[in-house]
């Protein structure tokens, strides 16, 4: 058996604009500057509540709890204004699942969020389980949603991470899996090969040739 997890935001889908939007909503109605959508590539990944504390200037890092209730209820009106799949990803998914791998996503996105995306843009996928950010469980690199995700599956099952930051380099070492990472994401090949990836994908179709050990 094989399981393909993925991280969602930078390796699925490109949602850097309505994450910034979002946020930069938020600052806004706070009294604080905002950012440029480039930077935030470097705030995202570890989830929402890091997202606002990382946005706020230092001296007003009180009040990233406000900020934070706004970001939430602005993204969730418009989490789908600018998202989309990256180009391939879809006929990756598709290659992957008519293959027999057992697919899943692993973010630290808030989950409601992340499950509502995954429906509107891969709807036919067949992902078994869509685990995001929440308050019952840690959030990567912790393994815990590795952990929830591999429950009552086979022993004899080869697990891949994929994903484009560190978070997720490190959430496969800490699971005692295997990494794949993404350079089309926020991040991009040198943070990747500094953390260890074990594979690192160039394009979408690289994931399923590592996956599958062949061309597809």
């Amino acid at each position: 058996m094989i399981t393909a997890i993925f991280d969602l935001d930078g390796t699925l889908a490109d949602t850097l604009q309505d994450l910034a939007d979002a946020v930069n909503y938020g600052l806004k109605e706070l009294g604080c500057p905002i950012h440029s959508v480039e930077s935030y590539k470097q705030m995202v990944g570890n989830g929402a509540r890091k997202l606002c504390v990382r946005a706020l200037p230092d001296d007003v890092s009180d009040r990233a709890g406000e900020l934070y209730n706004i970001f939430c209820c602005r993204y969730g009106g418009h989490y789908l204004d600018h998202t989309r799949l990256y180009d391939g990803i879809a006929e990756t998914i598709k290659i992957l699942s008519k293959s027999g791998v057992r697919l899943a996503v692993a973010t630290n996105k808030p989950q409601d969020a992340a499950r509502k995306i995954i429906a509107a843009l891969l709807p036919e996928a067949g992902f078994f389980k869509v685990l995001g950010g929440c308050d019952e469980r840690p959030k990567k690199p912790d393994p815990t949603v590795i952990r929830e995700i591999l429950d009552g599956l086979p022993d004899n099952n080869r697990v891949y991470m994929i994903g484009d930051s560190n978070v997720d380099i490190r959430t496969a070492k800490n699971s005692g899996i295997v990494s794949i990472g993404c350079v089309w994401g926020f991040r991009g090949r040198q943070e990747l090969e500094a953390e260890g990836a074990a594979f690192i994908a160039e394009k979408p179709q690289d994931i399923a040739e590592i996956i599958l050990g062949r061309k597809v």
